[in-house]
């Protein structure tokens, strides 16, 4: 059955497998409908999928739906890690949400709620169900926007604030707050939403601009993007509420005649492409200063605001920001400690006839910085110290464990050059009186060359998982030997070295476990996966062997830093 709204494909088309949905009922549905079968692809859509998403079912049909349409409020793919669609879909279990951001077939992005449950599929494949809806049920998200109200009652302004304060500071990312922001004003209390912001050098950015429209907010990302600098005279609303002025209110007559500035302009052009016939505009102050202005504009409702919206605006914005005061603070304090986290780590040496390149990804959803690191350094003799490690926690404190460990490791690596093993026994006899953080797993490696030009790696393993080789022809293994307690247990134990002759073209891969841990699999799985994307790549060169390893094999909802050290070993008869 073609889906009425033109573009669809007939339901026996969906993808091979698929139970067909019964036309009736899939076309009956009051919000755009999706079926996806166990890996989340889509497998039919109904014909208000296509108009809300502006794509044909042929589109959508036998695409990921997460990785097609499910963003952040940022308009970036969202990770995997954080799709409650997703977690929900892999536990078959009903779940909803009453906002998320997607993108649709003219780019614009769309905040919707969605439910999802588990529907059976051929053959016992079980696959779920999802609708997309407006968010904030609300009777005025379903009336014409003729019809919705225009004034709150106090009971209402009262429950508007008291959720402004909560969806706003239960967020520390700022885009995040805007876009909340903007769903609780709109269409509640405007047909558009746009907020201006002054950054650190007191340059003007409009940063979002959200419209509400068929139901849906959609955000507005052609009128985005850098502004003029605030003028000191200027009397316009905008340049006074951007100055830290009291709220006022703004027409397209406001704007009209010769603009008096660069931010007047960009208003003039706001009021044209919007349509809004009455804008109401506050400040958004911090506690030490004017962080942006907020403009609320009508379009489609007839009545225009008046002085007495002001107060509530005022209310709002005053909310709005301490959220974002908090925010811009914890932003800050997670760059300052993400910088020092890579200060920490050295930079490559240069090793003749040799390739390396190492990679440090920070946690996503932790303090952003942690205790896992690596090193490679010099050594007396022309040897190559090699290192990767993993220090218990992820916070300053493991970040500063880390740090005393490595420049301890060097020490001893320096004094004993001959054994790995020798110098991690030291190591591990000194973290439990030095090191602020004992407990911690690594890998240290010796790396010599021989007069035959081959390459001879020494290595001994303190509880880390264990590197793995890669030939140039593609054969793979990890290198088990070595194996020994992690340190600072404070149980005396023996430690060895293993050896191996690295192969022409070889390419050497050592990391931390944030490379193969999943809260959905064993680490034997892990290490399988990041064994055979490892094969797959063994060809590339190794800038992009690493990056495109770290993409392909890292689990999508580990939530753990990643250390990551390769090197490639020459090949005279190979190019590249």
């Amino acid at each position: 059955m073609a889906a009425p709204d033109g573009g669809g494909a007939p339901l026996e088309e969906f993808r091979a497998g698929a139970q067909a949905l019964p036309a009736e009922i899939f076309e009956g549905i009051s919000a755009a409908a999706f079926a996806v079968d166990d890996k989340g692809i889509t497998v039919a859509v109904n014909g208000r999928a296509e108009k809300l998403f502006q794509m044909t079912a042929s589109e959508l049909v036998g695409q990921d739906a997460h990785d097609l349409l499910h963003r952040d409020s940022h308009g970036h793919p969202l990770p995997r890690t954080r799709c409650g669609l997703r977690m929900a879909l892999l536990t078959h279990r009903t779940d909803h949400c009453e906002s998320d951001w997607f993108t649709r077939g003219d780019d614009t992005l769309l905040a919707l709620a969605w439910l999802i449950t588990p529907y059976e599929l051929a053959a016992g494949n079980l696959g779920a169900l999802v609708l997309f809806y407006p968010p904030h049920e609300e009777p005025a998200a379903h009336r014409d926007d003729a019809e919705a109200p225009t004034t709150l009652t106090e009971l209402d302004r009262l429950a508007l604030l008291a959720e402004t304060t909560t969806q706003l500071t239960s967020t520390l990312d700022v885009d995040e707050a805007l876009h909340r922001l903007a769903a609780l004003t709109v269409p509640r209390l405007a047909d558009w939403a746009v907020v201006d912001l002054i950054n650190e050098v007191d340059e003007v950015r409009r940063a979002l601009v959200v419209q509400h429209a068929d139901g849906v907010l959609i955000e507005r990302v052609d009128l985005q993007g850098p502004m003029p600098p605030v003028p000191q005279e200027s009397p316009m609303p905008l340049s006074r509420a951007l100055r830290g002025a009291a709220s006022t209110l703004a027409s397209p007559s406001t704007y009209h005649g010769l603009p008096d500035s660069g931010i007047a302009v960009e208003q003039q052009r706001l009021f044209t492409e919007t349509g809004m016939h009455s804008a109401a505009i506050a400040p958004i102050r911090g506690l030490r200063e004017v962080l942006g202005a907020l403009t609320l504009g009508r379009s489609h409702r007839p009545d225009p605001f008046t002085v007495s919206d002001l107060t509530l605006l005022e209310d709002l914005t005053r909310r709005a920001g301490l959220a974002l005061d908090n925010a811009r603070l914890y932003e800050r304090q997670r760059t300052i400690a993400e910088t020092m986290q890579r200060h920490l780590l050295p930079q490559m040496p240069t090793v003749p006839g040799l390739q390396i390149t190492a990679r440090y990804v920070p946690a996503p959803h932790a303090s952003q910085v942690g205790g896992d690191w690596y090193d490679a350094f010099s050594l007396p003799g022309g040897a190559t110290a090699l290192a990767v490690g993993d220090v218990a926690g992820h916070d300053l404190d493991a970040a500063g464990g880390m740090a005393q460990i490595r420049n301890m490791l060097r020490a001893f690596v320096w004094t004993h050059p001959e054994s790995p093993s020798v110098a991690v026994t030291h190591l591990d006899q000194a973290v439990m009186h030095i090191a602020q953080e004992p407990m911690a797993t690594m890998v240290l490696a010796r790396l010599t060359t021989a007069g035959d030009g081959c390459w001879r790696l020494h290595w001994t393993n303190a509880g880390h998982p264990p590197p793995l080789l890669v030939n140039y022809d593609g054969q793979s293994r990890f290198l088990k030997g070595g194996h020994g307690m992690l340190l600072g247990t404070g149980t005396p134990s023996v430690r060895t070295d293993a050896e191996v002759t690295l192969p022409p073209g070889a390419t050497l891969v050592l990391y931390t476990d944030g490379l193969i841990e999943s809260r959905r699999h064993t680490l034997d799985v892990g290490m399988e996966r990041l064994r055979r994307h490892a094969a797959s790549l063994a060809r590339r060169p190794l800038s992009s062997f690493s990056d495109s390893l770290l993409a392909q094999a890292r689990p999508d909802d580990n939530d753990d830093d990643v250390a990551f050290l390769a090197l490639r070993t020459p090949d005279p008869g190979r190019a590249g």
